[in-house]
C-alpha cells in the first residue's frame, strides 16, 4: 500500500489529508508556533499510529508529502523576518516608500504608513544606469557597492535585495553586483530582482525582491529543517510545496525563490474547491473558508481558479509573482471579541493556538468565536473537539462574556451572541465587497464551505446572499490540505518582451520561451517527471499604452516536445483579437482606436498527478436521520432545544432538517432554521434552502 499525504499548517491547526488508495484518512493538532515543524511531525505520527505502523513504515510508504505553509505570511505579520537590506540604483532609493502613491484607505487620515521591512538606513545606492533597450548609459561603479557591503556588514544584514533599473532587459550589472556582495558578505542570503521578478514596472519588481529577502531566510530554513526531520524519519522522496500560483513544486525550486509561498495555504484550498465542484456539477463557486485565525474568500468561475500576476497587495507590500486571488478577513475561531468605542467587535487579533481560546484551556482569558460557540450551544464541552485531541472546557467562559456584558449593559449569552452577530455581519460584508468588485452576484453562485468554523456559519451566510445552495465536503476541517493533493507539479514563470502586437518580435519571443522552457525542464527532471509529462501553456501580457495593469492569455498550448509553429505571420492578429476578447471580459470596453503593445511573455508548466477521488449524486433513496440528542443552543432565533446528529452515522441518502447540528469528527455542521441537508453518495453534505 502506498500513501501520500497533504499538510497545511493554519495559525491554529497543523492539518493532515493522507490519501490510501481512494480512501482519505483526516487529522488536526494544534500549530506549533515555537517551530512549526514539530507540530507537523506530531501530526504524521498519529497518521502512522491510526494505521498500526511506525512512523518509519508510512514515511518509506509515502509516495509524496506536500506542503503548503503560512510561514511567510507569519513572518510579515509578525515582523520578525531577516534583517534586510536593499542596494538600487543611485536615484531610487525611496522607490519602496512611494509605493506608486497608494493607500489602503485614501479616506483614513489616521492610518499609519506601513512599516518598512527596509529602513532607509538599509536602502543604499550606487552609481549605476541601464537604458529600456538593454544599453549601458552608466557604468557600474563597483567600489560603490563595496562601500555599501561595507555599511550594510556594520548594520548585521542577513538578507540583501538587488534591483537595479531595467535589469530584467539586460542583468549584467545586477550579476555583477550580486558577485561582489558574495565577496564581502558571504554567507549573506540574496535576493535578486531579474530572477525573483524579471519584469516591470520598477515599484512592482522592487517591492517583490524586498520582500523575497525578508522572508526568504525563515522559508528556507525551516523547509530544511523539516526536510532533514523527514528524512532522517525515513522518507525517501522529494518535499514538494505549495505554491500561490495553485501548484506545487520542489523545495529546491522554491529556495530559489521563497516568495512564491506567501499566501499558498489558502490557495490549496481554493484548488481542492475547483477540483469539487467540478466533479459535483457546481463548475461557478464562491469559496469561504474560516478557520482558527481567518476567513478567506475565493472565486472559482468555470471550475478555475486561475493565477494572476498583477497588483496583488499582502500584508501591505506588493507581491508580484502569480498568485490564485484569495481575500483574507481576521475573523476565525480564535478572533478575540472586545468592546471599544461602546460596540462589541470581533478581530482582528486572534488567540492563535498559543495560548488559544479560552475553552482550550491552555491560558486564554480573552472570549474568543469559539468560546461564543460554546456559550451558545454550537460546540459543547461533552462532545469530541478536534477529533478527540482534547475537549473544550467551560470553565472561565461564561465569566469573560459577563466582562463584555457588563461594558454593555446586558448578561453573559446576550454578549456571546452579539459577538456571533458580529462576526457574521464582518464575514457577509467581507463577501459582498469582494464579489461586488468582481462584477459578480453572489446569487448565482454555489456556496463551498470549509475549514474548522466554515460549515458552523455557512449557511448564515449563504442566506443573507441570497444563495440557495450550500456544498460541504466531508474532508472540510482539512480541505486546503486535501487541496495540496489536488494542485499538479507546476511552475509558472515571465519574462519582458516589449513590442508592438502589430510588429511582434517572434524572434525574441522564441529566445525567451526557449529559456523558460529549459529551466522549467531541469526541475521537472530533478523531481523525477519526464519531458513527455509536462504541458506547456505558453502565454503573452498584453495592454494599452500607458495602462498600468496586462492581461494574461493563452496563445499556445502542447505536450512534451517543444512547439514554436505558432510563432508565424498570423500570431500578431491572433493576439490582437485574444487580447480583445479577454479586455472585455475583463474590462467590459475595448479602445477600437488603439493598438495594444505586448509587454511580456509567460511559461506554465505542469504534470498531471493522480487527484482525490470526488463522488457525484445521490443514488441512494432518501431518509430522515435520526438524532442521537438533544442540546441548549441558539441558532439565531433563540435559546431552544436542537436536535443533535453524529456525522459519523449519516449514510448516503439521509436527510437532516433545521434546526439542526451535525457533529463531525473534526467540524460542526450548522443546519439553520430554513435549511436541509442531504448526504451524497460520496458522504458530503449539499444544504439547499426550504423556505
Amino acid at each position: 500500500m502506498s500513501y501520500r499525504v497533504g499538510i497545511d499548517i493554519g495559525g491554529t491547526f497543523t492539518d493532515f489529508a493522507m490519501l490510501k488508495g481512494e480512501e482519505i484518512i483526516l487529522h488536526k493538532n494544534l500549530s506549533t508556533p515555537e517551530d512549526r515543524s514539530i507540530g507537523v511531525m506530531t501530526g504524521l505520527e498519529k497518521l502512522a499510529e491510526k494505521e498500526g505502523m511506525t512512523l518509519g513504515d508510512l514515511l518509506g510508504q509515502c509516495e509524496s508529502i506536500v506542503h503548503g505553509t503560512t510561514i511567510a505570511d507569519n513572518t510579515l505579520i509578525e515582523m520578525n523576518g531577516a534583517v534586510t537590506g536593499l542596494i538600487t540604483t543611485q536615484g531610487f532609493r525611496d522607490e519602496m516608500e512611494y509605493r506608486r502613491g497608494f493607500k489602503e484607505n485614501i479616506w483614513d487620515a489616521t492610518l499609519a504608513p506601513f512599516k518598512q521591512i527596509t529602513p532607509r538606513r538599509r536602502r543604499l545606492t550606487v552609481p549605476e544606469r541601464m537604458l529600456f533597450d538593454g544599453s549601458i548609459y552608466e557604468a557600474l561603479d563597483e567600489q560603490a557597492v563595496r562601500d555599501a557591503c561595507r555599511k550594510l556588514r556594520k548594520q548585521n544584514v542577513e538578507s540583501v535585495a538587488i534591483s537595479l533599473i531595467f535589469s530584467f532587459v539586460n542583468p549584467a550589472h545586477e550579476l555583477r553586483v550580486k558577485q561582489i556582495v558574495e565577496e564581502e558578505m558571504p554567507g549573506v542570503h540574496l535576493s535578486v530582482s531579474h530572477q525573483v521578478l524579471p519584469r516591470g514596472p520598477e515599484y512592482d519588481r522592487t517591492s517583490t525582491t524586498v520582500v523575497n529577502a525578508y522572508v526568504g531566510p525563515r522559508v528556507t530554513s525551516y523547509l530544511e529543517k523539516l526536510v532533514t526531520r523527514l528524512q532522517e524519519a525515513g522518507y525517501k522522496n522529494q518535499l514538494m510545496v505549495m505554491q500561490a500560483s495553485g501548484g506545487v513544486m520542489t523545495r529546491e525550486y522554491i529556495d530559489g525563490s521563497p516568495i512564491r509561498v506567501l499566501a499558498s495555504g489558502p490557495a490549496g484550498g481554493v484548488i481542492g474547491s475547483a477540483h469539487t465542484g467540478v466533479a459535483k456539477g457546481s463548475p461557478n463557486l464562491l469559496c469561504v473558508d474560516m478557520g482558527g485565525t481567518s476567513y478567506d474568500m475565493s472565486i472559482v468561475l468555470d471550475g478555475a481558479a486561475p493565477a494572476t500576476a498583477g497588483w496583488n497587495m499582502h500584508h501591505r507590500y506588493l507581491v508580484g509573482v502569480p498568485m490564485v486571488q484569495v481575500e483574507t478577513l481576521g475573523a476565525g475561531g480564535g478572533s478575540i471579541c472586545h468592546v471599544s468605542g461602546g460596540e462589541i467587535q470581533v478581530g482582528p487579533k486572534s488567540a492563535g493556538s498559543e495560548p488559544g481560546p479560552i475553552c482550550y484551556g491552555r491560558g486564554g482569558v480573552e472570549p474568543t468565536v469559539t468560546d461564543a460557540l460554546l456559550m451558545l450551544g454550537i460546540l459543547s464541552a461533552d462532545a469530541e473537539f478536534a477529533g478527540g485531541s482534547f475537549a473544550l472546557q467551560e470553565q472561565g467562559v461564561r465569566e469573560a462574556f459577563q466582562v463584555l456584558g457588563d461594558q454593555m449593559g446586558y448578561g453573559a449569552e446576550d454578549a456571546a451572541f452579539d459577538c456571533w452577530r458580529v462576526v457574521n455581519a464582518n464575514m457577509i460584508q467581507a463577501i459582498r465587497r469582494t464579489t461586488a468588485g468582481k462584477g459578480i452576484d453572489p446569487k448565482e453562485m454555489v456556496m463551498l464551505a470549509y475549514g474548522g468554523n466554515g460549515p458552523a456559519f455557512a449557511a448564515v451566510h449563504a442566506d443573507a446572499l441570497g444563495i440557495k445552495k450550500v456544498l460541504v465536503p466531508k474532508a472540510s476541517p482539512t480541505f486546503s490540505a486535501l487541496g495540496t493533493l489536488v494542485a499538479k507539479p507546476t511552475i509558472d514563470e515571465e519574462r519582458s518582451c516589449s513590442c508592438s502586437v502589430d510588429a511582434p518580435d517572434l524572434e525574441k519571443m522564441r529566445t525567451l520561451w526557449s529559456q523558460l522552457e529549459e529551466r522549467a525542464n531541469r526541475y521537472f527532471r530533478d523531481a523525477g517527471f519526464s519531458t513527455e509529462q509536462v504541458e506547456y501553456i505558453y502565454q503573452i501580457n498584453m495592454r494599452y499604452a500607458g495602462q498600468n495593469f496586462a492581461v494574461s492569455f493563452d496563445v499556445h498550448r502542447c505536450q512534451g516536445a517543444q512547439d514554436f509553429r505558432f510563432l508565424d505571420a498570423e500570431f500578431g492578429a491572433r493576439a490582437l483579437e485574444a487580447f480583445n476578447a479577454r479586455h472585455m471580459q475583463e474590462f467590459e470596453h475595448i479602445r477600437e482606436a488603439e493598438l495594444p503593445e505586448i509587454i511580456g511573455v509567460r511559461l506554465i508548466t505542469a504534470v498531471d498527478t493522480p487527484a482525490p477521488p470526488v463522488g457525484r449524486g445521490c443514488s441512494a433513496p432518501r431518509m430522515a436521520a435520526a438524532s442521537v440528542k438533544r442540546r441548549r443552543a441558539n441558532l439565531g432565533e433563540g435559546y431552544m432545544d436542537i436536535e443533535i446528529y453524529a456525522g459519523n452515522a449519516l449514510l448516503p441518502g439521509y436527510e437532516v432538517t433545521g434546526p439542526a447540528i451535525i457533529e463531525e469528527t473534526f467540524t460542526t455542521i450548522v443546519v439553520y432554521p430554513g435549511w436541509k441537508v442531504q448526504v451524497d453518495d460520496s458522504g458530503d453534505y449539499e444544504m439547499q434552502k426550504t423556505q
